[in-house]
């Protein structure tokens, strides 16, 4: 799960999906008026190993922001080997 918020100020930001080498990346450009009124909340599908979740502030640094990224569920598979990469319908990443 991602959470992105500032202290009152616009929230201008990106996050990126990279599943694997030969997957192309998932990216996500998020823009709100008021990080603290209105945070960014998603949760991102991460099947299998070799994820990885990119955050960065677009925003100028006057305009700083909180990132919060944890687990959501953690898999019960019995090894890596088991999982694999997953794109679903919404591109690889699952959220609101």
């Amino acid at each position: 799960q991602v959470l992105l918020k500032t202290d009152g100020r616009p929230l201008n930001a990106r996050v990126e999906l990279l599943q694997g080498p030969n997957n192309s990346k998932q990216v996500m450009q998020i823009y709100t008026e008021d990080g603290l009124e209105r945070p960014f909340y998603a949760i991102i599908n991460t099947p299998g190993s070799g994820n990885i979740i990119w955050i960065m502030n677009t925003a100028t640094v006057e305009f700083p922001m909180t990132a919060s990224l944890d687990p959501y569920e953690v898999s019960n598979k019995p090894s890596f080997e088991d999982m694999e990469p997953v794109i679903n319908g919404f591109g690889g990443l699952a959220g609101r």
